[in-house]
């Protein structure tokens, strides 16, 4: 992978993972173009580039982190349901995200479903979240571990299901996924790069962290270090255009665009083009 094939993927990233549109979708569609989707590297940097994705959320909304211990509660009941089925299914999500097909078959379902959202809540309109909203909301994000459904998708639409409005609902969506992103990429950057298990952290095992590290050569840390900081700037971006957009224009736009993505994957598969992840 070059730096500018890594610059590419960290904007797809950047640019989707915070708007209903499925960020697995683009991520690959953008390195099946570039013929990268094979290499090794491309699973290890599309993981970790999510971290920069997370920062901006931190920064963009720091207030709001050091507002009050209750603000840390509610998040932490929200992350509770995605943490034990995450767990528990861990093995059948794997599975899944080797799918092209559920993927394109989720973009486009989700899209029709987002085509129909502001009707069906047209009422929401409450502007804060309690506990109950909080753990709904964790609920509904779990839907989102078939690959294609939208994390932020399907915690908005929880969100929006139980009466709260667009913004609100969105705001909590992005807050919600720094804990659940960092665990996620966290879990996989140790067990997927560093060939790592739980049992060697808890047994604080160090010449095997020590030598798990080294598999990361040079050339790789540049790259995940690029991405991350181009994920970082152009997740800002798009964190500040969503709420924007959505407040005034609401999702079927991005329905649309869901079904439009859904379709071409779902065209490259017929043609014969390779997409596996």
């Amino acid at each position: 992978m070059s730096v500018w094939q890594a610059i590419i993927l960290a904007i797809v990233e950047g640019l989707t993972e915070f708007l209903p549109v499925s960020s697995t979708g683009h991520m690959i569609i953008a390195s099946a173009l570039m013929g990268i989707n094979e290499l090794p590297i491309t699973k290890i940097f599309t993981v970790n580039i999510q971290f920069g994705a997370i920062l901006s959320v931190v920064v963009l909304y720091w207030r709001r982190f050091i507002q009050s211990f209750d603000f840390y509660k509610k998040l932490a009941l929200a992350f509770v349901p995605a943490a034990v089925i995450g767990f528990a299914l861990n093995d059948v999500v794997d599975a899944m995200l080797e799918s092209v097909i559920i993927t394109a078959v989720m973009l486009v379902l989700g899209g029709v479903v987002l085509l129909f959202v502001d009707k069906w809540f047209a009422h929401a309109e409450k502007t804060s979240i309690n506990y109950k909203n909080a753990f709904m909301i964790g609920l509904a994000q779990c839907v989102a571990m078939i690959p294609g459904v939208s994390r932020s998708a399907a915690s908005i639409i929880g969100g929006m299901a139980q009466g709260i409005d667009r913004k609100t609902a969105a705001e909590f969506s992005f807050f919600l996924a720094v804990p659940t992103m960092l665990a996620a990429g966290s879990y996989k950057l140790l067990t997927d790069l560093l060939k790592l298990e739980i049992s060697d952290l808890l047994k604080f095992d160090l010449v095997k962290i020590q030598n798990s590290f080294e598999v990361i050569t040079a050339d790789d840390l540049q790259l995940l270090l690029v991405g991350n900081f181009v994920a970082f700037i152009v997740a800002m971006l798009a964190i500040r255009f969503f709420i924007n957009f959505l407040t005034k224009y609401g999702f079927k736009l991005f329905g649309y665009y869901r079904i439009a993505v859904g379709v071409l994957l779902l065209a490259l598969l017929a043609m014969g083009v390779d997409l596996k992840v």
